[in-house]
């Protein structure tokens, strides 16, 4: 099972995800709402994986992820974002990101990506 953290600036966004991976077993071990403390909560807690939003306000997820990376080259985060965002995504996906989820997402879908991405083969 996964170590997930969340980063999302809706509240809403981080209960329905944490509901659903706390369900499958995962363990959520932070839940942030902006990219500059997801950058300091990752190193403090070190998740096997980071679901991070790509709209948030002052530091967005696309600079947050430039700046995980930077700390930790081995950092896995997939990208979350609403539809007609796919530039967005396709600008991560070339930083980085290891995949990305589109909202509203299936839970299905959701922990398909951290199955792939987040534990060990």
């Amino acid at each position: 099972m996964a170590r997930v953290m969340i980063v999302d600036d809706a509240e809403f966004m981080r209960m329905v995800i944490k509901d659903t991976l706390l369900k499958h077993g995962h363990e959520v071990v932070a839940e942030v709402g902006d990219g500059e403390e997801a950058i300091q909560k990752y190193l403090e807690v070190k998740p096997d994986i980071v679901l991070m939003d790509i709209i948030m306000p002052d530091m967005d997820g696309k600079e947050a992820l430039q700046k995980l990376l930077t700390v930790d080259p081995e950092a896995k985060i997939v990208m979350c974002s609403s539809l007609g965002q796919q530039a967005l995504i396709t600008e991560s996906m070339k930083i980085g990101a290891m995949g990305f989820i589109v909202k509203p997402f299936e839970p299905d879908g959701m922990l398909d990506v951290i199955r792939k991405n987040a534990e060990p083969n």
